[in-house]
């Protein structure tokens, strides 16, 4: 039996795709997870290296900055369209899983117009112009963010399901704190631990603005874990030092998870899921330029619910590090309510509680086409 996941373009939407299916395969051994992607996102990169059938398209997003460039657009999504159809005729699909960006739109618009059952996954607390547009013949819409829910068109809220998003989850137990120090580096107690990031490709705002933080000379208590991306790398390697650990990337995240106190971060899904799924305080500054500012959307959701604190990009500047992370680093009870914040809003068994639903959907495929 063949299910056909779809998605991707950036890390957020291509990995919970990847998280669902591997858990769906888990749960159904006789179901064939098969990928549609594009060939100009992450998973020209992710798809061949993983265990999964997959194809390709043409597809491109909107040129919203340049809109002389959308014909690209529009003659991808035709000549996918013919993919798609031959493809799905080969070997019928019995459910399709979209988890939204623009490698999901062509497949999703074939499958609203031949009448294929498709479940959608959205992300954000802001949901996607992809997800808005096909969730109203959506049989099911798994939330990572329950506000979502009141921003779907038409009646698509009520079969929408706050699953959360779909992460690997932490092992149990975690990891002492004191061995994922030393492995660091660190001593095994005593300071605090800084873990900063801006996504798997680094944020040049953030590297800046830490970098400019980190000259100013950090505390003796303080120590730092920093992840720039790779391109950003040379320009920020020489703050290494002993309390100072700087990659270009870390993999797997999970050993910087179990050494840190306090992460700042950018406020993606995927990366807020993972840190609320390990109970982390969080620091969270939004892109600004992310479509329709779901970041922002994000974190302002995070922090009403008592799991992070946010800054606004425009306001992040060093001396407001000094006194938003020393402040948060050296307030025990505060870090305890942002923990315990951040663990409540936790759902790591999400891809298993996706993929449980999707089995239960299967089972029903006869009658609900």
């Amino acid at each position: 039996m063949r299910v056909v996941f779809t998605g991707g373009g950036t890390g957020g939407h291509l990995y919970p795709a990847l998280a669902i299916a591997r858990a769906l395969r888990a749960l159904r051994p006789d179901v064939e997870p098969f990928f549609v992607g594009a060939r100009r996102g992450i998973e020209q990169h992710v798809l061949p290296a993983s265990e999964f059938p997959h194809v390709l398209l043409d597809l491109h997003p909107l040129y919203r900055a340049r809109p002389w460039r959308n014909w690209r657009t529009a003659l991808g999504l035709t000549t996918s369209w013919s993919a798609i159809g031959r493809l799905f005729a080969a070997q019928p699909p019995a459910l399709i899983v979209a988890t939204g960006g623009y490698a999901s739109s062509a497949t999703l618009a074939w499958c609203w117009a031949h009448r294929v059952p498709y479940v959608l996954q959205e992300q954000n607390s802001f949901p996607g112009q992809t997800i808005r547009l096909f969730s109203r013949r959506a049989r099911e819409i798994y939330l990572g963010f329950p506000e979502s829910a009141p921003l779907l068109p038409g009646d698509a809220a009520s079969r929408a399901i706050a699953t959360g998003n779909p992460v690997q989850p932490p092992p149990d137990p975690l990891p002492s704190r004191g061995g994922a120090r030393s492995h660091w580096g660190f001593p095994e107690s005593g300071g605090r631990v800084l873990l900063v990031f801006g996504g798997s490709q680094g944020s040049a705002a953030i590297n800046g603005l830490v970098d400019a933080w980190v000259a100013r000379g950090l505390p003796d208590d303080v120590y730092l874990i920093w992840a720039t991306g790779m391109s950003h790398f040379p320009r920020h390697a020489s703050r290494s030092s002993p309390r100072v650990v700087v990659r270009e990337y870390l993999s797997p995240i999970s050993e910087a998870y179990a050494a840190c106190d306090l992460a700042l971060t950018r406020a993606g899904a995927m990366t807020t899921a993972e840190l609320c799924a390990w109970a982390i305080p969080a620091i969270l500054i939004p892109l600004p330029s992310a479509a329709a500012d779901h970041q922002t959307a994000n974190a302002r959701s995070l922090a009403a619910a008592g799991a992070a604190r946010w800054i606004p990009e425009r306001e992040a500047t060093p001396a407001r590090l000094d006194a938003d992370v020393l402040g948060l680093l050296r307030d025990d009870a505060a870090l305890t309510t942002l923990a315990a914040g951040a663990r409540a809003r936790a759902r790591p068994d999400a891809a298993h509680d996706i993929a449980r639903r999707i089995t239960a959907l299967l089972g029903k495929r006869g009658d609900a086409s």
